[in-house]
């Protein structure tokens, strides 16, 4: 054989894994390509809805139309906006209400491979945050990853009358909800066309992110979309309530539509049709309160504790847990008094026993025993609730968790020797935070709990091959899989604790 047919043949053999690669497809909307990365196809950009500007702010997504010729997902899309400016930071993704994006990264070559899907929905206390980023990790192991965008802060989350009258259903408030919902039905209908199974949805989130998806496990809308479901420090099991009392309760759309009305009085604004004429720089300059999901009977139609005590959710496989001192970057120092002022106003007669079990003589022992209390009533608590209710009304599988590794590898020390609030993502997904130090043991825990993750992902359950035994969860047993210098299974370890805003979230609940 010729020297130059070897030659052109040895080209081909070379270029065939990039032309392997599935850089172009077809969904619902049209033909679509993406990039190359890492040595798979990544789709940046691809838009799940129509952009929410207009007469489209503060309404319900709408599906994107179909679009003509190629749409080229090279790119990262807008984050929402939110009070930071990423640009400050030194991120280059320029903040737009058009920002309803979801991105897909595929190891698969062709349609039709089937793969399970791992879909990220991010955090930032439904006010900041971003879906830009990859996760080569999960791909490696033939997993298919998503992440979605939605609306944030006042105008993913402003209730008011005049909105609520717009609505065929006459609500509002929901928006940023509804979007993960729509980006999640997007999903399901096209990610065949990137190699992924629509049976084989898991989705995923921290923080803001887990209560997003505690939500969607509650939500009607969602039948059907997932099959698994991850939430790290996240859960909506609050009661419902007129307030929030200090993040004790869920609120209803008509008490939220009362709060709506005020920011529009604040900003003198006589009505919904001037508002929608602000730029939202103006409107994050005006948003000073905290704009959150509601209880609207549609798509989160009641207080999830009573919904789980009937079995109306989604019964999936769970994996849900929370860490051992992420109050910590909720609290700040305060004076004796202003503490215990604090506990009497939101608790009420269940203050004297607050008191008691969160005990504080000095401003650093307020600063812990707030932290403790953040961590338990807003994180600890509905997860400790939601793995009780789900294990007894459910046939999906229940793991948990209690993340207590104090490492380097994080945003935010624990001033007690613990694991802060995200402190669990580099073991979770490789990330990196600070210094991104780990010791060997760290190193060791991370490779075993990324695998967990991966194992749920593929089959609904984290064991598989030599990884410590991980047993589904049960009441009262060593069931916990305990993350501090290794693994090993406990029952949970704040319990008194757990016991207490048992009771105080049942005195709560109507």
């Amino acid at each position: 054989m010729k020297k130059t047919a070897i030659a052109a043949i040895a080209m081909l053999l070379m270029a065939a894994p990039i032309e392997a690669q599935l850089l172009r497809t077809t969904v619902a909307q049209g033909e679509i390509e993406g990039v190359k990365h890492e040595d798979h196809a990544l789709y940046m950009n691809i838009p799940y809805a129509e952009p929410p500007v207009g007469e489209l702010r503060w309404k319900a997504p709408v599906p994107k139309k179909p679009w003509t010729g190629v749409y080229h997902a090279d790119r990262w899309g807008a984050r929402p906006p939110q009070p930071t400016d990423p640009n400050q930071s030194g991120n280059d993704i320029a903040m737009g209400e058009d920002c309803l994006y979801l991105s897909v990264e595929t190891p698969a070559k062709s349609p039709g491979e089937k793969l399970p899907v791992f879909v990220m929905i991010h955090g930032g206390g439904f006010a900041t945050g971003s879906y830009s980023g990859t996760q080569e990790s999960f791909i490696r192991e033939g997993i298919i990853y998503c992440s979605i965008e939605y609306r944030l802060g006042v105008l993913g989350f402003l209730a008011h009358p005049a909105l609520s009258k717009e609505s065929p259903r006459g609500i509002s408030g929901n928006y940023g909800i509804m979007d993960q919902v729509m980006a999640l039905q997007w999903i399901h209908d096209n990610i065949a066309a990137f190699g992924g199974d629509p049976e084989k949805v898991t989705i995923a989130g921290e923080s803001a992110g887990g209560i997003s998806v505690s939500m969607l496990c509650g939500s009607p809308l969602c039948k059907g979309l997932f099959r698994g479901a991850i939430s790290e420090s996240g859960s909506s099991f609050w009661p419902v309530s007129d307030t929030r009392g200090g993040n004790t309760a869920m609120v209803r759309v008509k008490s939220a539509e009362q709060a709506g009305l005020q920011f529009q009085q604040q900003l003198g604004k006589k009505n919904i049709k001037q508002l929608r004429k602000m730029s939202f720089e103006e409107l994050l300059k005006a948003q000073t309160g905290l704009f959150w999901p509601v209880v609207d009977e549609y798509v989160i139609t009641d207080d999830q504790y009573k919904l789980y005590e009937k079995g109306q959710y989604n019964d999936v496989n769970v994996l849900i847990g929370t860490n051992s001192d992420e109050g910590s970057m909720f609290s700040r120092p305060a004076s004796v008094a202003d503490y215990e002022k604090s506990i009497r106003d939101n608790y009420g007669e269940w203050a004297d026993r607050m008191l008691k079990i969160y005990p504080a003589t000095n401003e650093q022992e307020v600063y812990f025993a707030s932290s403790d209390i953040f961590r338990d009533g807003s994180f600890a608590w509905g997860t400790y609730a939601w793995a009780n209710l789900q294990s007894k009304s459910g046939k999906g599988k229940v793991f948990m968790y209690y993340f207590d590794q104090d490492s380097e590898n994080t945003i935010m020390r624990s001033r007690k020797g613990g694991a802060s609030h995200v402190a669990e993502m580099p073991f979770f997904y490789g990330y990196h935070f600070g210094s991104g130090k780990m010791t060997p043991t760290e190193q060791q825990m991370g490779k075993i709990i990324t695998q967990y993750v991966i194992n749920f992902t593929k089959t609904g359950d984290p064991n598989g091959g030599d990884l410590p035994y991980w047993t589904r969860y049960e009441q009262n047993k060593p069931t916990v899989m305990i993350m501090r210098e290794g693994l090993h299974l406990d029952v949970v370890p704040n319990l008194p604790q757990m016991d207490f805003f048992e009771e105080f979230f049942k005195s709560r609940r109507k």
